[in-house]
Parts: structure tokens; C-alpha cells; sequence
């Protein structure tokens, strides 16, 4: 939904009674550049484009130089973009669910119920954070565009909400909620230096 006031930040209303906030978060704007607008991939491409410039026929010095300063202007933009996605975003868990509010010209506020999670996959983003994806048990009501970039890439007809790039430490505190929320539900904790699945199949 689509939200316009913020009596908690982050949610879209108050908490209803014998609900708790467990935690709350945003993600770092590095993790949200690298992982949402590629930008190692980007400096790569830079860099072997300037190196061409040295090539037989290439332009010389000078040629790298210019390569190099859109480079450096077009990581820039890229930044920036990733700091607002950042700033315009709060992760909520709570005991009963998982609540993204994002996005800088349209803001949203999605709700996911622990009871309708299936699983959630932790897989390391660097430097300490993961991005945290999770599969609901029914169909999610929302398109994969209308939750970009909080959404599990390539997973177009079936998307998958994603919390980007947050501390390794949420992983255990979203394990124990999913196992809190669900008696039956089997929930486990692997080492964030490899994707690990953090609630498993209700």
C-alpha cells in the first residue's frame, strides 16, 4: 500500500496489541551500489575500455583520461542513486511480520506476514551484510517492477521480496521470529559467509 503518515517510522500505522517491534533497519547505500546498481561491474568495464585507449590505434593517454572521468562521474550518479534508495527506506520485523517501506518518488509500505513465509535465503553482500530474500507460501500481490529494488532478481512471474543489504546479526533475530510464528516450522541458522537459509518449508 501506499502510504502518506507515519505514526511509527517505518510503518503504517500502530502496532496492533501483542505486537512488537523486533527490529529495525536500513540498508547501507554501499551494499545497495553494488548489489542493485552493479557498480564493480561498472568500474570494470571502465577500466578495460580505458585500457583499449593503449591498444594499437587507440587515442593514448589522453583517450584513458576522458574513459576514466566519465567513469568516475557515472559511479557518482550511481552513488547518489543509491544513497536515496537507502534513505528512503526502513526495514521493520516485527513478531508477527516483515514490513518494507520504500521508495524515493512513489513510497510504498508492503506488509509480509511470518506466518505466510516459506523460507527465507541469506545470501552475503560484503562487508558484514546480507540480502535477505523471502518466499511466501501464496502468491505475492504485488509485480516484480512494483517492488524493484527490494525484490529477489530474476524472479519475474513469482517475485520474492528482498531485504537489501542488512547487517548478518538480522539473519538469527528473522530465524527465531519465523520459528516463533510457526510451532511446526523447522528454523535454522547457517554461517553468513555462505547463503543460508534461515526458516525452512512450513
Amino acid at each position: 500500500m501506499e502510504y502518506e503518515d507515519e505514526p511509527i517510522p517505518g510503518l503504517p500505522g500502530r502496532l496492533p496489541p501483542g505486537e512488537e517491534i523486533l527490529w529495525q533497519g536500513t540498508p547501507d547505500w554501499r551494499g545497495v551500489a553494488r548489489g542493485v546498481f552493479h557498480t564493480r561491474l561498472v568500474a570494470a568495464w571502465f577500466v578495460f575500455v580505458a585500457s583499449l585507449a593503449f591498444v594499437a590505434g587507440g587515442t593514448g593517454l589522453a583517450g584513458a583520461a576522458v574513459t576514466l572521468l566519465v567513469a568516475g562521474l557515472g559511479l557518482g550518479v550511481l552513488a547518489v542513486l543509491a544513497r536515496a534508495q537507502a534513505r528512503s527506506t526502513i526495514y521493520t520485523l516485527t513478531n508477527r511480520r516483515v514490513v518494507l517501506r520504500f521508495g524515493v518518488a512513489l513510497p510504498k509500505c508492503v506488509n509480509v506476514p511470518l506466518a505466510l513465509v516459506g523460507k527465507a535465503d541469506a545470501k552475503p553482500a560484503g562487508a558484514g551484510l546480507v540480502d535477505v530474500s523471502l518466499t511466501p507460501t501464496v502468491r505475492f500481490p504485488l509485480a516484480y517492477l512494483q517492488m524493484w529494488p527490494h525484490v529477489r532478481p530474476w524472479k519475474f512471474g513469482s517475485p520474492q521480496p528482498m531485504l537489501r543489504a542488512v547487517p548478518e546479526a538480522f539473519v538469527p533475530m528473522l530465524a527465531d521470529a519465523l520459528a516463533k510464528s510457526d510451532p511446526a516450522r523447522s528454523a535454522t541458522t547457517e554461517a553468513p559467509a555462505a547463503p543460508a537459509m534461515v526458516g525452512a518449508a512450513a
